[in-house]
């Protein structure tokens, strides 16, 4: 069997899976968007303590919006101009992860009850 069957056939068992449970499905998707909006709109503070850990190339030493942007690139990969993603690209990790955080929370829970 191939990629392309395995993955038809993951697909098909997910759309199986949101038929048979809507409700849950449901859950899972609206805890999802909450936790990834959440963590995007604590992104900036994320960043902060993550420069006032010692990320990033002046970490521990900046404050305010220089410590969030710093933090921010930091787990961006860098900034822009060292080949890294930047503000943004960190701003995307954090709120991947809180996204990735709150399905995986929901659907243990859901999973569970």
């Amino acid at each position: 069997m191939g990629f392309f069957d395995s993955f038809c056939d993951l697909v098909g068992d997910c759309v199986d899976t949101v038929i048979d449970n809507p409700i849950k499905s449901l859950v899972v998707v609206a805890t999802t968007v909450a936790t990834g909006g959440i963590a995007l709109a604590a992104a900036p503070a994320i960043g902060a303590v993550v420069s006032a850990a010692g990320f990033g190339v002046a970490g521990g030493t900046l404050s305010g919006a220089a410590a969030s942007a710093a933090g921010l690139a930091a787990l961006g990969g860098g900034s822009l101009s060292v080949g890294g993603t930047g503000i943004a690209g960190g701003t995307a990790v954090v709120a991947g992860i809180g996204a990735t955080t709150g399905a995986a929370t929901s659907a243990v829970v859901v999973t569970n009850c």
